[in-house]
This record gives C-alpha cells, sequence and structure tokens, in this order.
C-alpha cells in the first residue's frame, strides 16, 4: 500500500510539475499560445490550468499526509528488548570510590609537584 501510494505521489508530483509549466506567466512560460479560434480558447486553457493545479495540489498535500500517517504507524516504537544488556560484575569488596593509592584528590600530588615551577598553584603541562 504505502509503495503504491508513493508512486502515485510520483506520478502527481510530475503532472503538477508540467501543468504549473504550463501556465502562462508574465514571462511566457512554456504554455501552448492558443487562438480563439481553436479548441480552446486562451482564457478557457487557462480556466482549465488553474483547476487543474488546485486539484492536483490538494491531491499532491492529502497523498503527504496519508504517507507519513501510513510511515508513522509502520514505524511506531516497540517493546525495548532488554536481553542485550550487560551487567556490570560485582567486586568483593564493593565498588571503588578512588584511585589506589587511597588519596582522594587524584591530582593533589601533581598539583604539589608542579607548585615550585608553576606560578599560582597552576599545574605545568608535561614536556
Amino acid at each position: 500500500m504505502f509503495t503504491f501510494l508513493l508512486v502515485v505521489q510520483a506520478i502527481v508530483a510530475a503532472l503538477l510539475v508540467t501543468v504549473i509549466l504550463m501556465q502562462k506567466s508574465e514571462g511566457g512560460g512554456l504554455g501552448v499560445g492558443g487562438s480563439p479560434a481553436g479548441f480552446m480558447s486562451a482564457r478557457g486553457a487557462a480556466d482549465f490550468l488553474t483547476r487543474s493545479t488546485t486539484v492536483l495540489a490538494t491531491i499532491f498535500v492529502g497523498l503527504s499526509v496519508a504517507l507519513a500517517v501510513i510511515a508513522s504507524v509502520r514505524h511506531a516504537p516497540g517493546d525495548i528488548d532488554t536481553s542485550l544488556v550487560k551487567q556490570a560484575p560485582a567486586t568483593q569488596n564493593g565498588p571503588a570510590t578512588g584511585p589506589a593509592t587511597g588519596n582522594a584528590d587524584p591530582l593533589a600530588g601533581a598539583a604539589q609537584a608542579g607548585n615550585a615551577a608553576a606560578p599560582n598553584g597552576a599545574v605545568p603541562l608535561a614536556n
């Protein structure tokens, strides 16, 4: 159904572009110049092209809405599969809260070592 409506929308879009380009505009357009003695008068052709543009544009917008609804229903979010969730291994003594040295501030040693070389207590960059 989705593919069928998509093909119909492509056909309607091509027809809409064709009808719009056939209309006579200030620049001349691609319209075929008609004479009053011809099959259709210029006024009749303009009215027909205007009406067909309105109908094709309405069909195009309707198909766009229908395709959006079908696509949202087709790709609706389902249940989350939790079978691939990896559990963190539990440790014997509980989770580690700090570095292995037992120091609460991991940058304290670097700041003390760099105080002599860097002004204002800043940590110097490694060479």
